[in-house]
Protein backbone atom coordinates (compact mmCIF):
# COMPACT_ATOMS: atom_id res chain seq x y z
CA UNK A 1 0.00 0.00 0.00
CA UNK A 2 2.73 2.75 0.52
CA UNK A 3 5.80 1.97 -1.29
CA UNK A 4 9.07 4.14 -1.46
CA UNK A 5 11.45 3.10 -3.99
CA UNK A 6 15.12 5.24 -4.56
CA UNK A 7 13.32 7.91 -2.53
CA UNK A 8 15.49 11.59 -2.80
CA UNK A 9 14.82 15.02 -1.99
CA UNK A 10 17.87 17.10 -2.35
CA UNK A 11 17.29 21.08 -1.58
CA UNK A 12 20.16 23.24 -2.26
CA UNK A 13 22.51 20.47 -2.93
CA UNK A 14 21.79 19.31 0.77
CA UNK A 15 20.41 15.72 0.68
CA UNK A 16 17.25 16.20 2.99
CA UNK A 17 15.75 12.40 2.35
CA UNK A 18 17.35 9.54 1.35
CA UNK A 19 15.10 6.10 1.42
CA UNK A 20 16.21 3.25 -0.55
CA UNK A 21 13.37 0.96 0.22
CA UNK A 22 10.29 1.72 2.57
CA UNK A 23 7.22 -0.94 2.23
CA UNK A 24 4.02 -0.91 4.16
CA UNK A 25 1.35 -3.58 3.26
CA UNK A 26 -2.28 -3.68 4.22
CA UNK A 27 -2.61 -4.58 7.64
CA UNK A 28 0.85 -3.62 8.92
CA UNK A 29 1.66 -0.44 11.19
CA UNK A 30 5.01 1.27 10.78
CA UNK A 31 6.55 4.10 12.78
CA UNK A 32 9.74 6.06 11.06
CA UNK A 33 11.10 7.83 13.99
CA UNK A 34 14.51 9.74 14.10
CA UNK A 35 13.57 12.94 12.18
CA UNK A 36 14.48 16.55 12.66
CA UNK A 37 12.15 19.03 11.96
CA UNK A 38 13.92 19.90 8.64
CA UNK A 39 13.76 16.53 7.32
CA UNK A 40 10.64 15.86 9.12
CA UNK A 41 8.76 18.68 7.59
CA UNK A 42 10.14 18.13 3.94
CA UNK A 43 9.11 13.86 4.35
CA UNK A 44 5.71 15.04 5.27
CA UNK A 45 5.57 17.26 2.06
CA UNK A 46 6.73 14.26 -0.24
CA UNK A 47 4.35 12.30 1.14
CA UNK A 48 1.69 14.46 0.91
CA UNK A 49 2.18 15.34 -2.68
CA UNK A 50 3.33 19.09 -2.09
CA UNK A 51 6.81 18.82 -3.39
CA UNK A 52 7.57 16.61 -5.95
CA UNK A 53 10.84 13.75 -5.16
CA UNK A 54 14.35 14.87 -6.88
CA UNK A 55 14.78 11.08 -7.38
CA UNK A 56 12.57 7.64 -7.04
CA UNK A 57 9.22 6.85 -6.37
CA UNK A 58 6.14 7.36 -4.11
CA UNK A 59 3.51 5.42 -4.16
CA UNK A 60 0.42 5.40 -2.27
CA UNK A 61 -2.18 3.15 -2.83
CA UNK A 62 -1.26 3.03 -6.08
CA UNK A 63 -0.71 6.66 -6.66
CA UNK A 64 1.78 9.19 -6.98
CA UNK A 65 0.63 11.53 -4.59
CA UNK A 66 2.28 14.83 -6.08
CA UNK A 67 0.17 14.34 -9.93
CA UNK A 68 -2.77 12.38 -8.54
CA UNK A 69 -4.64 14.97 -6.05
CA UNK A 70 -7.44 14.04 -6.35
CA UNK A 71 -7.15 10.13 -5.87
CA UNK A 72 -4.75 10.83 -3.06
CA UNK A 73 -7.34 13.14 -1.16
CA UNK A 74 -9.90 10.44 -1.64
CA UNK A 75 -7.48 7.22 -1.14
CA UNK A 76 -5.34 8.33 2.46
CA UNK A 77 -6.06 9.72 5.53
CA UNK A 78 -3.61 12.54 6.99
CA UNK A 79 -2.93 13.60 10.56
CA UNK A 80 -0.95 16.62 10.85
CA UNK A 81 0.76 17.87 13.51
CA UNK A 82 -1.63 20.52 13.86
CA UNK A 83 -5.21 19.48 14.16
CA UNK A 84 -6.65 21.60 11.59
CA UNK A 85 -9.52 21.42 13.03
CA UNK A 86 -12.49 24.87 13.04
CA UNK A 87 -12.34 26.05 16.68
CA UNK A 88 -15.67 27.72 16.44
CA UNK A 89 -17.22 24.49 15.89
CA UNK A 90 -18.29 21.68 17.78
CA UNK A 91 -16.87 18.44 17.67
CA UNK A 92 -20.08 17.05 15.61
CA UNK A 93 -19.97 20.02 13.27
CA UNK A 94 -16.06 19.70 12.39
CA UNK A 95 -17.00 16.02 11.48
CA UNK A 96 -20.49 17.20 9.27
CA UNK A 97 -18.48 19.58 7.40
CA UNK A 98 -16.36 17.20 5.97
CA UNK A 99 -18.71 14.49 5.55
CA UNK A 100 -20.35 17.06 3.29
CA UNK A 101 -16.93 17.97 1.47
CA UNK A 102 -16.57 13.74 0.83
CA UNK A 103 -20.31 12.99 0.66
CA UNK A 104 -21.11 10.96 2.85
CA UNK A 105 -24.23 10.72 5.10
CA UNK A 106 -23.60 12.66 8.09
CA UNK A 107 -24.79 9.56 10.21
CA UNK A 108 -21.12 8.94 9.90
CA UNK A 109 -20.24 11.96 11.82
CA UNK A 110 -21.86 10.27 14.71
CA UNK A 111 -20.22 6.97 14.21
CA UNK A 112 -16.56 8.73 14.59
CA UNK A 113 -17.61 10.35 17.49
CA UNK A 114 -18.03 6.47 19.02
CA UNK A 115 -15.05 5.64 17.63
CA UNK A 116 -12.75 8.18 19.09
CA UNK A 117 -14.69 8.37 22.22
CA UNK A 118 -16.01 11.91 21.84
CA UNK A 119 -19.87 10.78 21.62
CA UNK A 120 -20.49 13.13 24.90
CA UNK A 121 -18.70 15.87 23.78
CA UNK A 122 -20.53 16.18 20.28
CA UNK A 123 -21.98 19.56 21.16
CA UNK A 124 -18.51 21.50 22.82
CA UNK A 125 -16.91 23.75 20.25
CA UNK A 126 -13.25 22.66 19.22
CA UNK A 127 -11.94 25.29 21.83
CA UNK A 128 -13.07 24.11 24.80
CA UNK A 129 -11.77 20.94 24.21
CA UNK A 130 -9.24 19.60 26.02
CA UNK A 131 -6.11 19.34 23.90
CA UNK A 132 -6.29 14.94 24.05
CA UNK A 133 -9.80 15.41 22.87
CA UNK A 134 -9.18 17.49 20.46
CA UNK A 135 -6.45 15.12 19.02
CA UNK A 136 -8.59 12.09 19.05
CA UNK A 137 -11.51 14.44 16.78
CA UNK A 138 -8.65 15.14 14.25
CA UNK A 139 -7.81 10.89 13.95
CA UNK A 140 -11.26 11.01 13.52
CA UNK A 141 -11.51 13.02 10.83
CA UNK A 142 -8.66 11.33 9.00
CA UNK A 143 -10.87 7.78 9.27
CA UNK A 144 -13.93 9.82 7.82
CA UNK A 145 -14.01 8.89 4.37
CA UNK A 146 -12.89 5.14 5.37
CA UNK A 147 -9.20 5.71 3.65
CA UNK A 148 -7.01 2.85 2.03
CA UNK A 149 -4.16 4.18 4.39
CA UNK A 150 -3.25 6.52 7.06
CA UNK A 151 -0.25 8.95 7.38
CA UNK A 152 -0.65 10.00 11.02
CA UNK A 153 1.48 12.51 12.58
CA UNK A 154 2.88 12.33 16.11
CA UNK A 155 -0.77 10.88 17.19
CA UNK A 156 -0.10 10.61 20.00
CA UNK A 157 0.69 14.41 21.38
CA UNK A 158 -0.88 15.60 24.32
CA UNK A 159 -2.43 12.52 25.14
CA UNK A 160 -3.12 10.81 28.37
CA UNK A 161 -2.93 7.33 29.03
CA UNK A 162 -6.32 6.64 28.29
CA UNK A 163 -6.12 8.32 25.15
CA UNK A 164 -3.16 6.70 24.10
CA UNK A 165 -4.64 3.59 24.83
CA UNK A 166 -8.00 4.23 22.71
CA UNK A 167 -6.49 5.56 19.83
CA UNK A 168 -3.68 2.78 19.86
CA UNK A 169 -7.02 0.56 19.98
CA UNK A 170 -8.37 2.30 16.90
CA UNK A 171 -5.20 2.28 14.87
CA UNK A 172 -4.75 -1.69 15.70
CA UNK A 173 -8.76 -2.01 14.56
CA UNK A 174 -7.93 -0.01 11.40
CA UNK A 175 -5.24 -2.19 10.70
CA UNK A 176 -7.13 -5.29 11.56
CA UNK A 177 -9.73 -3.93 8.36
CA UNK A 178 -7.03 -3.99 5.77
CA UNK A 179 -5.55 -0.50 6.27
CA UNK A 180 -1.82 0.46 6.08
CA UNK A 181 -0.73 2.84 8.83
CA UNK A 182 1.98 4.76 8.73
CA UNK A 183 2.94 7.11 11.94
CA UNK A 184 6.00 9.88 11.77
CA UNK A 185 6.86 9.87 15.50
CA UNK A 186 9.46 9.61 17.60
CA UNK A 187 10.35 6.54 20.03
CA UNK A 188 8.19 6.10 22.57
CA UNK A 189 6.41 3.58 24.50
CA UNK A 190 3.44 4.41 23.01
CA UNK A 191 4.66 3.82 19.07
CA UNK A 192 6.55 0.49 19.60
CA UNK A 193 3.61 -0.81 21.67
CA UNK A 194 1.31 -0.57 18.65
CA UNK A 195 3.80 -0.54 15.52
CA UNK A 196 4.65 -3.77 14.04
CA UNK A 197 7.88 -1.77 12.58
CA UNK A 198 9.80 0.77 13.46
CA UNK A 199 12.35 2.75 10.82
CA UNK A 200 15.27 4.88 12.74
CA UNK A 201 16.02 7.81 10.26
CA UNK A 202 19.62 9.63 10.90
CA UNK A 203 20.02 13.00 8.90
CA UNK A 204 16.92 11.98 6.78
CA UNK A 205 18.45 8.86 5.73
CA UNK A 206 17.47 5.37 6.65
CA UNK A 207 19.65 3.97 9.14
CA UNK A 208 17.84 1.15 10.31
CA UNK A 209 14.72 -0.81 11.57
CA UNK A 210 13.62 -2.91 14.06
CA UNK A 211 10.75 -5.14 15.12
CA UNK A 212 9.35 -4.16 18.64
CA UNK A 213 9.91 -6.92 21.40
CA UNK A 214 13.11 -7.25 19.51
CA UNK A 215 17.02 -6.22 20.57
CA UNK A 216 16.08 -2.48 18.96
CA UNK A 217 19.94 -1.93 18.54
CA UNK A 218 20.78 -3.62 15.24
CA UNK A 219 23.48 -6.68 15.06
CA UNK A 220 25.14 -4.63 12.49
CA UNK A 221 25.82 -1.92 13.93
CA UNK A 222 29.77 -2.75 16.17
CA UNK A 223 30.97 -0.82 18.81
CA UNK A 224 34.24 -0.10 17.07
CA UNK A 225 34.97 1.12 13.90
CA UNK A 226 37.75 -0.94 11.85
CA UNK A 227 40.39 1.19 10.40
CA UNK A 228 42.84 -0.70 8.02
CA UNK A 229 46.81 0.41 9.15
CA UNK A 230 50.09 -1.53 8.17
CA UNK A 231 50.41 -5.21 8.28
CA UNK A 232 47.09 -4.97 11.24
CA UNK A 233 43.51 -3.71 11.53
CA UNK A 234 42.69 -1.63 14.30
CA UNK A 235 39.29 -1.06 16.31
CA UNK A 236 38.80 2.07 16.79
CA UNK A 237 36.42 3.35 19.83
CA UNK A 238 33.68 5.98 18.43
CA UNK A 239 34.16 7.95 21.67
CA UNK A 240 37.99 8.62 20.45
CA UNK A 241 36.51 10.05 17.07
CA UNK A 242 36.72 13.53 16.55
CA UNK A 243 34.98 13.36 12.99
CA UNK A 244 35.09 11.50 10.04
CA UNK A 245 35.22 12.78 6.57
CA UNK A 246 35.53 11.45 2.70
CA UNK A 247 38.80 12.63 0.31
CA UNK A 248 38.85 11.93 -2.86
CA UNK A 249 36.70 8.39 -2.28
CA UNK A 250 38.72 7.31 0.77
CA UNK A 251 37.21 7.47 4.59
CA UNK A 252 39.17 8.93 7.15
CA UNK A 253 38.35 9.28 10.70
CA UNK A 254 40.11 11.64 12.63
CA UNK A 255 41.38 11.14 16.53
CA UNK A 256 44.08 13.08 18.31
CA UNK A 257 46.41 10.72 17.29
CA UNK A 258 46.11 11.60 14.15
CA UNK A 259 44.18 10.32 10.76
CA UNK A 260 42.75 6.92 10.23
CA UNK A 261 41.56 5.58 6.76
CA UNK A 262 38.73 2.83 6.89
CA UNK A 263 37.81 0.89 4.31
CA UNK A 264 34.08 1.52 5.11
CA UNK A 265 32.26 4.71 3.18
CA UNK A 266 31.16 7.77 5.19
CA UNK A 267 27.99 6.58 5.01
CA UNK A 268 28.27 3.10 6.25
CA UNK A 269 30.31 4.69 9.38
CA UNK A 270 27.34 7.15 9.71
CA UNK A 271 25.06 3.78 10.13
CA UNK A 272 27.28 2.49 12.70
CA UNK A 273 27.67 5.30 14.53
CA UNK A 274 24.10 6.00 14.56
CA UNK A 275 23.05 5.64 18.51
CA UNK A 276 26.88 7.21 19.64
CA UNK A 277 26.21 10.76 18.80
CA UNK A 278 27.61 12.10 15.98
CA UNK A 279 25.96 14.07 13.06
CA UNK A 280 26.27 14.92 9.59
CA UNK A 281 27.35 18.58 9.60
CA UNK A 282 27.81 18.07 5.46
CA UNK A 283 27.74 15.95 3.11
CA UNK A 284 31.78 15.12 3.49
CA UNK A 285 31.59 15.26 7.56
CA UNK A 286 29.92 13.55 10.56
CA UNK A 287 31.01 15.21 14.09
CA UNK A 288 30.87 13.73 16.85
CA UNK A 289 28.76 15.89 18.93
CA UNK A 290 30.48 15.62 22.50
CA UNK A 291 33.20 17.57 20.97
CA UNK A 292 31.40 20.66 19.53
CA UNK A 293 33.38 23.57 21.52
CA UNK A 294 31.54 26.33 19.18
CA UNK A 295 29.23 27.22 16.27
CA UNK A 296 30.28 30.19 14.17
CA UNK A 297 28.26 31.98 11.53
CA UNK A 298 30.44 33.72 9.24
CA UNK A 299 27.25 34.77 7.72
CA UNK A 300 23.58 34.12 6.94
CA UNK A 301 24.62 30.90 5.05
CA UNK A 302 27.69 30.37 6.19
CA UNK A 303 28.44 28.04 9.56
CA UNK A 304 31.31 26.52 10.76
CA UNK A 305 31.93 24.08 13.64
CA UNK A 306 34.88 24.09 16.07
CA UNK A 307 35.98 21.02 18.11
CA UNK A 308 37.62 20.89 21.06
CA UNK A 309 40.30 18.23 20.23
CA UNK A 310 44.00 18.96 19.73
CA UNK A 311 44.65 16.73 16.80
CA UNK A 312 48.03 16.23 15.76
CA UNK A 313 49.06 18.51 17.91
CA UNK A 314 47.67 21.02 15.73
CA UNK A 315 48.38 24.72 16.79
CA UNK A 316 44.90 26.33 14.70
CA UNK A 317 41.70 24.86 16.28
CA UNK A 318 39.87 22.06 14.20
CA UNK A 319 37.19 23.88 12.04
CA UNK A 320 33.93 21.71 10.38
CA UNK A 321 32.01 22.82 7.31
CA UNK A 322 28.70 23.06 8.50
CA UNK A 323 26.08 23.76 6.00
CA UNK A 324 23.13 25.45 6.05
CA UNK A 325 20.47 23.19 6.34
CA UNK A 326 22.50 21.21 9.57
CA UNK A 327 22.90 24.25 10.96
CA UNK A 328 18.79 24.44 11.39
CA UNK A 329 19.12 20.42 12.41
CA UNK A 330 21.70 21.53 14.72
CA UNK A 331 19.81 23.65 16.53
CA UNK A 332 16.75 21.42 17.28
CA UNK A 333 19.00 18.63 18.23
CA UNK A 334 20.51 20.68 20.69
CA UNK A 335 17.65 23.06 21.47
CA UNK A 336 19.46 26.51 21.59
Amino acid sequence: MIELTQLQKVVQQNILINIPSLTVAAGEITAVSGLTSTHKDTFIQLLTGLTPPTAGQIRLAGINPFEQRTLFAQKVGILQADNGLYERLTARQNLEFYCRLYGLPLSRAVELLTLVGLQDQAHVRVQQLAPELARRLALGRALLHRPELLILVDPFINSSPASISLISQVLRQQAADGTAVLLIADESAAVTAVCHTVIIMNQGRLSHSYTPGDQPTPPNLPFKIPARLEGKVALVNPADILYATSDDGRTYLYTEDGRIPTHLTLTEVEDRLARSGFFRAHRSYLVNLQHIKEMIAYTRDSYTLILDGDQMDATEPIEIPLSKSAARDLRDLLDF
